[in-house]
C-alpha cells in the first residue's frame, strides 16, 4: 500500500540516506530506528510528503504520491515529534479545529469520547494552556480517533506520555493495524505493539 524506492534524502550539504526501499501493507506497521540526527525525522516527512526526496519516488497503493497528493493526504495522518496544540484553545476546540483543517466532519460527542479515552475526562473544556505536557501530547493524539486515516505516520508519539498513556496508545495502535491500517512510528523507546517490521537509518 505504501512503498518507497531508492529515496536519498540531503539536508544542506550532508546526506542523510540514500538509496533506502521500504513497504509498508495493510494491518502492518513500521518501526523507523537509528541515532539522533540520522533522519528519522526527515523520513517521516518525506512519507507525508512535507519535503520532497533529493532522489527516488514515494507510492501509494502503487502509484505515485505526487500524481494525486489529495488523496493521498486524506488516507494519510502524520502526527510530528513537535505537533503543537493551540494553548488559548481547550482541548475540544482543539481537536474541532484540526477537523475542520483537514475538511473532515467531527461530531462533538465524537470529540468527547476521543478525549475521554486519553484520559482527559473532566479537562474537555480547560484552555490547553494549564494542562501539563503529557495531557497536551494527548490532546495531539486524541486526533488518532476522530481523523479516520488509513496510514499513521508518527514521530515519536510516546514522548511525555506516563507507562499507561504508553501502553493505551500501543493498543490502539494495535486495534489500527487488526481493522487493515497501517502505521510508521519512530521511537527512542520499545514500542509496545506486536509484530512489525524494523528499519535502521
Amino acid at each position: 500500500m505504501l512503498s518507497a524506492h531508492q529515496l536519498s534524502c540531503v539536508r544542506g550539504e550532508r546526506t542523510l540516506f540514500t538509496g533506502l526501499d521500504l513497504a509498508v501493507q495493510e494491518g502492518e506497521w513500521l518501526h523507523v530506528r537509528g541515532s539522533n540526527g540520522c533522519g528519522k525525522t526527515s523520513l517521516l516527512r518525506l512519507l507525508a510528503g512535507l519535503s520532497s526526496p533529493a532522489a527516488g519516488e514515494i507510492r501509494w497503493r502503487g502509484k505515485p504520491v505526487r500524481s494525486d497528493v489529495e488523496s493521498y493526504h486524506e488516507a494519510m495522518l502524520f502526527l510530528g515529534h513537535h505537533g503543537a496544540v493551540k494553548e488559548e484553545l481547550t482541548a475540544l476546540e482543539n481537536l474541532e479545529l484540526s477537523a475542520e483543517l483537514d475538511g473532515a466532519k467531527l461530531a462533538r460527542d465524537e470529540a468527547i469520547a476521543a478525549l475521554h479515552r486519553f484520559g482527559l475526562k473532566g479537562r474537555e473544556h480547560l484552555p490547553v494552556r494549564f494542562l501539563s505536557a503529557g495531557q497536551k501530547r494527548r490532546v495531539l493524539l486524541a486526533r488518532l480517533v476522530t481523523r479516520k486515516a488509513k496510514l499513521w505516520i508518527l514521530d515519536e508519539p510516546f514522548t511525555a506520555l506516563d507507562t499507561r498513556a504508553v501502553d493505551m496508545l500501543g493498543g490502539l495502535v494495535g486495534e489500527h493495524l487488526a481493522q487493515g491500517g497501517m502505521a510508521v512510528v519512530t521511537s527512542h523507546q520499545a514500542i509496545p505493539i506486536p509484530g512489525g517490521k524494523a528499519i535502521e537509518l
